[in-house]
């Protein structure tokens, strides 16, 4: 959904609408929209999800519920520094 992606999209088409949303919505290139960084960590999130077949798979059966730490269920996946994103790319 936030990607606005297929269930079904491929690898590769999901790297590319990630690669779009967070080019456009980038906080250095929205410095003052908390919503642009907000559409930003939310698609990180996304991509970070869709982009490992074992979280893919989890999210597919379970929702957000199954991308949930043990215990306390606090863990969020995401990233914890906006520069992370850039690692996962390796291109």
């Amino acid at each position: 959904e936030v990607l606005g992606v297929e269930k079904d999209a491929s690898a590769k088409s999901i790297k590319t609408s990630y690669k779009s949303i967070a080019l456009a919505n980038h906080p250095d290139r929205n410095p003052d929209d908390e919503s642009a960084v907000e559409r930003f960590k939310e698609a990180a999130e996304a991509f970070e999800v869709l982009s490992d077949p074992e979280k893919r798979a989890r999210y597919d059966r379970f929702g957000h519920a199954g991308l949930q730490g043990g215990g306390s269920g606090t863990h969020q996946p995401g990233f914890s520094d906006v520069g992370d994103i850039f690692s996962m790319f390796g291109d």
